[in-house]
């Protein structure tokens, strides 16, 4: 199947949302109701950078410079944020980052892009706490809520400090990469390859206490959006360091999440819910970890495993792939400020249960973009 025609209905989408709501940024909704759109707002959240992300793939995918000044004028605003450590007090910095000041060293070489880059890898290093051997996930240290909280979303956040190391020789955030990477491995993934949402530790001696949950179902259920990012940020690790066990570990998180898809092969939002006609789905899940086994599937090809797991696995994303664009894309609205219709952010939170989700609407166009056009988003350098 050629996704030629869903990447430019996505573009198209990106391209009005440009020029109706100029600079600002698009945000998810408290609640849910019948009217499905995005709340346009300055960058203060951890979601702006998939944003730009999208400008950048679509600037990639046209070459219109439209798109490109776009995306410079964003990485501006990502550059004021960070001097002025606007609401970055959190480990999303690599989210934040890398689709708008990395992607911009990775699509155009700018000096000033790689120089944030790196400056954000410096802020995200703000959150390592040497007594635990953690990156915090949220909140300021010492926090009696947060402050030995380590999240799986994470994962997907140590890229930058990979890729900082590469640029500076310096050992220090690639050897803080792999410590929390080893850590979420040992702590967040189950026995069983699902995995926990958050895990706390003491902050004093740094010894485990308890698995739960923030946006899953229960503490002991598998939230889908978790497995996502799971499947993705170890496959990614591998990329970066070449430890078989990353590997192994993308590797059973996916086979986890296959054998549970429905019918229509995109995940509701927890894997433990009652599944019936009013359960939520998160379409945002499903296109993070096609994008997350696509990455899989390019190391066991360069590996020569062409085995039934990975035939298991590919079947597994064309037919998520399909499913996203003929059920959940908003190809027939073109007036549609989103790309992917049912994600779901918070669902317990009442947050965004069943409406556009930016992530969602970035991980499904790089999806199609590295099928189609082998563009495979700003997690790392090409080449």
């Amino acid at each position: 199947m050629t996704y030629v025609t869903a990447i430019e209905d996505a573009v198209s989408k990106i391209k009005n949302n440009l020029l109706r709501r100029g600079d600002l940024f698009p945000h998810i909704k408290n609640g849910d109701s019948s009217e499905k759109h995005y709340v346009w707002r300055e960058n203060t959240d951890w979601i702006e950078g998939f944003y730009t992300g999208m400008v950048w793939l679509s600037y990639e995918y046209t070459g219109d410079t439209f798109f490109r000044d776009a995306a410079v004028r964003q990485i501006d605003d990502f550059r004021r944020r960070l001097d002025g450590n606007v609401s970055l007090n959190h480990h999303d910095i690599g989210f934040l980052y890398c689709p708008s000041a990395l992607a911009g060293w990775i699509v155009e070489g700018s000096e000033e892009a790689r120089r944030l880059a790196l400056d954000a890898a410096d802020k995200l290093l703000e959150r390592w706490r040497p007594k635990g051997q953690y990156i915090q996930a949220w909140g300021p240290e010492g926090d009696p809520e947060n402050g030995g909280r380590i999240i799986i979303d994470c994962l997907m956040n140590l890229p930058l400090l990979f890729w900082a190391s590469e640029q500076t020789g310096e050992l220090k955030y690639k050897e803080i990469a792999v410590k929390h990477a080893d850590l979420s491995r040992r702590y967040l993934v189950r026995g069983d390859d699902s995995s926990y949402h958050t895990f706390y530790f003491d902050q004093e001696d740094g010894k485990p206490v308890r698995g739960g949950t923030h946006q899953g179902f229960h503490d002991g259920s598998t939230w889908t959006r978790g497995q996502a990012w799971g499947i993705y940020g170890f496959a990614l690790c591998y990329r970066y360091t070449g430890n078989p066990l990353y590997l192994e570990t993308s590797k059973r998180l996916a086979r986890y999440f296959i054998e549970r898809m429905p019918e229509d092969h995109v995940v509701y939002w927890d894997f433990d819910v009652t599944q019936g006609e009013g359960t939520y789905r998160d379409s945002s899940a499903s296109a993070i970890a096609t994008c997350g086994m696509l990455e899989l599937l390019e190391h066991l090809e360069q590996l020569g495993q062409g085995d039934q797991e990975y035939n298991d696995i590919r079947d597994a994303v064309q037919r998520t792939m399909q499913s996203l664009y003929e059920n959940y894309s908003t190809r027939d609205q073109p007036e549609a400020e989103g790309i992917l219709q049912h994600g779901s952010y918070y669902v317990r939170g009442n947050l965004g249960p069943d409406d556009y989700i930016i992530w969602g609407d970035y991980y499904y166009l790089e999806a199609l973009l590295r099928m189609e056009k082998g563009i495979p988003g700003y997690w790392y350098e090409r080449g």
